[in-house]
């Protein structure tokens, strides 16, 4: 696999588990568990990959 194959595969990757979080977390927080250990590390997570992203579009390997 070519590197940018690699890229963009691990980038498809990441958007499908940040869009399947972030609809896990909706749910949880209908359910009042907001506070549930679950919850917080989905939160911790897309606190991680909106850094990520935001490093991704500053050098322009993301719209």
């Amino acid at each position: 696999m070519e590197r940018l194959e690699a890229f963009e595969a691990m980038l498809a990757d990441l958007t499908r588990q940040a869009d399947y979080e972030k609809q896990q977390m909706e749910q949880l927080k209908a359910a009042g568990r907001e506070k549930s250990a679950t919850y917080r590390q989905y939160l911790g997570n897309r606190l991680v990959y909106g850094q990520m992203f935001a490093w991704y579009k500053k050098y322009g390997l993301m719209e």
